[in-house]
Order: C-alpha cells, then sequence, then structure tokens
C-alpha cells in the first residue's frame, strides 16, 4: 500500500544536520553518535527508509528557523538570512530531483501519474536502487523567509504549493505554538495573495486566534499536516474539536503526528520513557477526528520524523519511518474498512491535492 506522509523536514536535516539521506537510517546513526551533544535526536528518517516502507509521496518543507537565542547558532537572526538558507535547501530538493531520488509534484497531472506509477509498481518502488522516485510536494513551514505578501508570486513560481504562515513564537505574518495573538499588520495581504495565485494554507502550529482569523480571510483550500487533538492532550499545539470541526467543514485532511508529547497525555520531553508510547496510541487521535467527521475521510499521517527529534520521541515500536505500515493493521483491529484504512493511509490527501493543485 502506498503510504503519505504529509510532513517531512527532509532539506531541513539534509542541510542543517548534515545528513546523508541517502544512507540506510542505521548508518546515519553510526556517523552520529560521536555528536551526541549536538544532532537533536537519534534519526528515524531516510530516503532510503521511505522507499522501504512504500512511503512514495511526502510534503517536503522548506524550514529555516529564525530568533531563538537558545539556539542561535540554527535559528536565523535576519530574514533576509532565512530567505537564502530556505533557497538553499530547495536547491537540495533540485539536486534529489536531477539525480532521480524525487519527483517534484506542482500539479494534479503530475500527482496523478505518479500514484499510478507507484500502484502499478509498489514492489519494485520499494527496492532499493529503484529508479522510480519519491513524490513531494514542496511546503513552508513559518513565513520568515518570504520577505513581503508580494513575494508570494515569486515563491508559487519557485515551486512552492503550500505555506504555513507559523512556527513557533511569533511570526513576521502572525503568531504560533506557544504563543497568543491575531494575524500581524501584513497577515491579511499575505493571505490574500495566496488566495490570488493558489498558494495552499496550512493551519499548522497557528495560535488560536490567528487561526480563526485565517481561515476568515483565505478562501482556498485547507490543510493542517501534522496536528494531534486537544481533547486528548491538552496543549496550545494541539487542535480543538471547533477548529477540527470548522476543518472539516472547509474539506480539509489533518495529517496526526507521531511526536509523543502530542500523542500521550503527561508525556514529557526528556523525561518520559519513550517505552510508554505506542504506534497503537496515534490510532486515538485519529478516532477522535472520525468520530468528529462521521467518516474517516479527513484523516491522514505528518509524522513530523526527525522534525528536531529523533527515536528517542517516537512511539517505541517505531524504529525507522518503514514502520509506517504498521498503523494499517492497528487500523483494521480497530474495525476501519479497508477503503478507509487506504484512505488513512494516502488516499484522503491524494484526492485533495487532487482537487487542490494547479490542474498542470
Amino acid at each position: 500500500m502506498l503510504i503519505f506522509d504529509a510532513h517531512l523536514d527532509m532539506a531541513w536535516n539534509a542541510c542543517e544536520w548534515n545528513r546523508d539521506l541517502e544512507l540506510p537510517v542505521s548508518e546515519i546513526r553510526k556517523f552520529e553518535r560521536q555528536f551526541e551533544n549536538i544532532i537533536p535526536g537519534e534519526a528515524t528518517v531516510s530516503w532510503h527508509a521511505l522507499r522501504k516502507g512504500g512511503v512514495g509521496m511526502t510534503i517536503s518543507t522548506l524550514l529555516p528557523r529564525l530568533h531563538r537565542k537558545d539556539a542561535a547558532l540554527t535559528h536565523y537572526q535576519s530574514r533576509e538570512a532565512a530567505y537564502g538558507v530556505a533557497m538553499g535547501q530547495l536547491a537540495y530538493y533540485r539536486a534529489m530531483v536531477e539525480k532521480g531520488v524525487l519527483r517534484e509534484i506542482p500539479d494534479s497531472k503530475t500527482l496523478k501519474s505518479h500514484v499510478e506509477e507507484w500502484e502499478a509498481n509498489e514492489a519494485a518502488a520499494r527496492e532499493e536502487g529503484s529508479t522510480i522516485p519519491i513524490g513531494f510536494i514542496l511546503s513552508m513551514e513559518g513565513a520568515p523567509p518570504i520577505l513581503s505578501p508580494g513575494q508570494i508570486e515569486h515563491w508559487f513560481n519557485a515551486g512552492l504549493r503550500i505555506l504555513g504562515p507559523a512556527h513557533y513564537g511569533p511570526g513576521p505574518y502572525c503568531y504560533g505554538t506557544g504563543s497568543t495573538g491575531g494575524l500581524k499588520e501584513e497577515g491579511p495581504a499575505l493571505l490574500k495573495e495566496m488566495d490570488r495565485v493558489g498558494m495552499l494554507l496550512d493551519v499548522t502550529h497557528l495560535a488560536d486566534q490567528s487561526f480563526w482569523e485565517a481561515l476568515e480571510i483565505f478562501q482556498g483550500p485547507v490543510l493542517a499536516s501534522h496536528h494531534n487533538c486537544r481533547a486528548l492532550v491538552d496543549a496550545d499545539r494541539q487542535l480543538t474539536d471547533e477548529q477540527i470541526k470548522a476543518l472539516i467543514e472547509r474539506g480539509a485532511v489533518i495529517g496526526c503526528a507521531f511526536d509523543n508529547w502530542m500523542i500521550k497525555p503527561g508525556w514529557t520531553i526528556g523525561v518520559s520513557d519513550p517505552k510508554t508510547t505506542s504506534i497503537e496510541d496515534i490510532a486515538n487521535h485519529t478516532d477522535h477526528i472520525c468520530q468528529l467527521a462521521g467518516n474517516a475521510k479527513h484523516c491522514g499521517m505528518g509524522t513530523d520524523l526527525d522534525g528536531g527529534f529523533g527515536k528517542e520521541q517516537t512511539p517505541h515500536d517505531l524504529d525507522t519511518i518503514a514502520d509506517l505500515e504498521m498503523y494499517a493493521s492497528i487500523l483494521e483491529k480497530r474495525g476501519y474498512s479497508e477503503a478507509d484504512i487506504k484512505g488513512i493511509m494516502s488516499q484522503n490527501f491524494i484526492d485533495f491535492f487532487l482537487k487542490a493543485l494547479p490542474a498542470g
């Protein structure tokens, strides 16, 4: 079964943390053991592991983080620097495209043919050395590299199809996780320009007030790439039931994240034992979204694996991203139909993007 992961910071891992993502995860870990106090966690993701696990479609990000005093060397002090870094990360993806590792998916026509190729040749696509590329839709997490609302068209022409305007803390256009507030002065103009060019809105990380104001202004397709449920884990990083219902009304798909503190209530980073969380626990969030929707058409996966953390902060029964396919059997045991399982594993996001992306 083809798997669609709606949130991976691949270029950030390759460029910021110097990870050779063409290696098996075991080789990345072996190399990084000499840098234990520098690297953010034990790796779980590589192109090799994606292919092995049948993860043939991803949303892959540009992620240059801005202004954080406790990480001054990896969080950029100017938006111009963030812009330059984002362009460098884009160049990494393009290099992987040239090498045949990746296929960029800018439109629905390319998505349709890519999915058909993977589904018709899945066994071959999973083999090491396969010539069938892994597909990715280009997204940006946090908007510091967008120097003005007028630059949206420039980024769209460069291939950017999804923008999440927020990350952690206040940003140039709105407020993100751990902060409070609505859209800033140029926030409405940014959203209107996204609407004009056809760029999609990812509401992930938006502070509550920014979330509601953004949904009121933005009229185009909306998704939540990597979120879990606040009703199960009470933190502002999660979606409230009211937010989930609003997203369902807009036809959004919500990708469940695989970060332990977002999965299980009371799980504390650096304190709690990873063995207390399993992939099974994520299904509780999927169940909750399905109950609110009355169907399984608005759920997917957006793991965020290696998104600033590693194996020590993921469900204990997940060694690498290749283990995502275990989720299908968990859903089956919970009574999900074959069609609903396929939807959650990939088809819901595929159907969303077939409608939301430019025709091509």
